[in-house]
């Protein structure tokens, strides 16, 4: 493999001209881009939280100019708080900060889309153009809010005001204001057909709005109802014989293999196929208020690539999150095809094998770190009530704490509210929480001195 550029920074032209060359003809501005080739030992597609924790790492080992991160946001936001601006109990500020602030100092930004990849050239070309050439890349791509597969959803995010979505940034604010102004009625809350991101977001956010209607006094006039398209209302027993407990216990109805395919916003019908018939037939909802989780997919580059599987997300292999016909291709988080669930814990865990993999690749030595397809989801249950669901692969429990996690508490709130952000802002995107995995272990061998001792 030809010898990478070291030190290689972005650079605006070649012979110090500008890179956007302004020139006026009859008083009309046009703009030339002069296209580049960037060469790097590292390139990262994607700057998530998966793409930014694993250039980190990268920058921190090999040195200055050897990493770039293709990402056009200039706008960065730690997702798993959404829920709390949707209920009311944080604010979108909480959740952001710019792009630019987050790059690891010896890590490149090359603020663009990637709209091809070409892994048999080692090369990857951006939305403007360039083409950035690789020995190794990291796809950290994320995964796709398809708002445009529910009939009508786009519109009613934009002119209705009774339908939400905690999933966007733009749209999050307003699920709390609806709520409020939400006195009796139905309230449906959905899940898509998956997979999705934050699959326990969608009856978060149903907990939420049951308990802020229980304090305004008016939870005897709404009916709610949980809409979707799974068979269960969660994959792991243990936590969904806990939920639909507290769903008993509230008057949550659950309505399962049922998936949102339009919405009528002057109406106010849901439609919804019904997936257990083998016509799929539809049924219609009327809603006084909706929040709606959008269906999701692979972003359209990483689906038109070689890179994916036969449903366009990364091939690779679950363990080694190498891809499984380019062994210089490597993938982190909802970008892949690993059948983990999609959350920021599960992206810590798999940086802890993907960086050990990443450095044996350059080493030329086997891969042996393994993700365990070890996943968390707090599922805020109440204002101030949380149950920490955490699992693998088989969606057995790994609890990392010596209780039971399937019961609701308040120090897990806490946790979620006042210990995970800044945990994610200064320790994971600095490439350096990797996981509970020690955490855990130490835990366990306090309880085993324990029930020695007992």
């Amino acid at each position: 493999m030809a010898k990478m550029m070291a030190g290689n920074r972005l650079k605006l032209a070649s012979n110090s001209r500008p890179l956007l060359d302004l020139v006026s003809k009859r008083g009309i501005k046009t703009t030339s881009i002069q296209l580049e080739n960037y060469r790097y030992r590292f390139a990262i597609a994607g700057g998530g939280s998966g793409g930014i924790a694993i250039a980190a790492k990268l920058a921190k080992k090999y040195g200055k100019g050897k990493v770039v991160i293709i990402e056009p946001s200039s706008t960065h936001y730690y997702q798993p708080l959404f829920t709390l601006v949707g209920g009311g109990l944080a604010d979108l500020p909480e959740c952001t900060n710019a792009t630019d602030s987050l790059i690891p100092p010896d890590c490149t930004l090359l603020k663009d889309e990637v709209k091809e990849f070409q892994p048999k050239q080692n090369c990857l070309v951006t939305g403007d153009g360039h083409q950035v050439h690789y020995e190794y890349l990291v796809m950290a791509t994320g995964i796709a809010l398809n708002y445009d597969k529910v009939e009508g959803l786009t519109e009613a995010l934009e002119y209705s005001d009774n339908v939400c979505t905690n999933y966007s940034p733009e749209y999050v604010r307003n699920t709390y204001y609806y709520m409020k102004n939400m006195t009796k009625g139905n309230a449906l809350f959905t899940f898509p057909t998956p997979p999705i991101k934050c699959a326990g977001a969608p009856q978060k956010i149903m907990y939420l709005a049951d308990a802020h209607w229980r304090n305004e006094g008016v939870r005897d006039n709404v009916n709610i109802q949980y809409y979707t398209a799974l068979g269960v209302l969660f994959g792991v027993k243990k936590f969904a014989d806990a939920l639909n407990q507290i769903c008993d216990e509230r008057n949550l109805t659950r309505n399962y293999q049922r998936n949102l395919v339009k919405i009528d916003h002057v109406k106010k019908i849901a439609t919804f196929e019904d997936l257990s018939s083998e016509n799929r037939k539809r049924e219609d909802s009327p809603y006084d208020f909706i929040h709606v989780t959008p269906p999701m997919g692979p972003q359209e580059a990483v689906k038109d690539s070689e890179l994916a599987d036969s449903n366009g997300y990364v091939d690779v292999d679950k363990h080694t999150l190498q891809h499984v016909r380019y062994p210089n291709v490597f993938g982190i988080g909802d970008c892949t095809n690993t059948p983990n669930g999609k959350t920021v814990a599960a992206v810590a865990a798999q940086l802890r094998a993907l960086y050990k993999n990443l450095k044996a690749s350059v080493a030329g030595t086997p891969l042996k770190p393994k993700y365990d397809g070890y996943a968390a989801c707090p599922l805020v249950t109440g204002n101030s009530k949380l149950i920490l669901a955490e699992f693998d692969y088989d969606n057995q429990p790994l609890e990392t704490f010596p209780f039971d996690q399937s019961e609701e508490r308040y120090s897990m709130y806490l946790m979620k509210k006042y210990f995970l952000p800044p945990l994610y802002w200064k320790s994971l995107l600095k490439g350096t929480w990797l996981g509970p995995k020690e955490v855990r272990k130490g835990f366990q061998a306090v309880k085993r001195q324990v029930e020695k001792v007992a």
